[in-house]
């Protein structure tokens, strides 16, 4: 393993595809067999793990760092929101923009520490 590691410059430290070391089955970064991805890699795909435990990890900064690898052939598409769960976000976001004190929808998210708006917290309402 020394050689290989001369050759790519990469921590073979992290190389444990059986789990004999780490206890799970373990790859440096950029050394992840194909047929595995992140969750972040399985979202830009429109997919998620579906339930599913991951099956390995990657490790990079000195162990400090880790991401979990799923097997893409169990892998579900991500799921849509129905046309309801859309309309109850954006009433919910819409109340998040709307005043409590003047009622204006403002083009902005009415900060929860001040529970107005701009305008109303400045003691100048609409």
């Amino acid at each position: 393993m020394t050689d290989f590691a001369e050759h790519t410059g990469l921590q073979v430290r992290f190389y444990d595809p059986l789990g004999t070391r780490h206890g799970f089955p373990t790859f440096p970064y950029f050394m992840a067999p194909t047929g595995l991805a992140t969750r972040r890699q399985l979202r830009a795909a429109g997919l998620r793990p579906g339930g599913h435990d991951p099956v390995a990890q990657i490790l990079w900064r000195r162990g400090k760092r880790v991401a979990y690898l799923y097997r893409l052939d169990l892998a579900a598409p991500k799921r849509t929101a129905t046309e309801a769960q859309r309309a109850a976000i954006a009433k919910a976001l819409r109340a998040r923009r709307t005043c409590r004190a003047c009622g204006v929808v403002q083009p902005y998210y009415i900060p929860r520490r001040y529970g107005c708006c701009f305008d109303c917290h400045e003691g100048n309402p609409s």
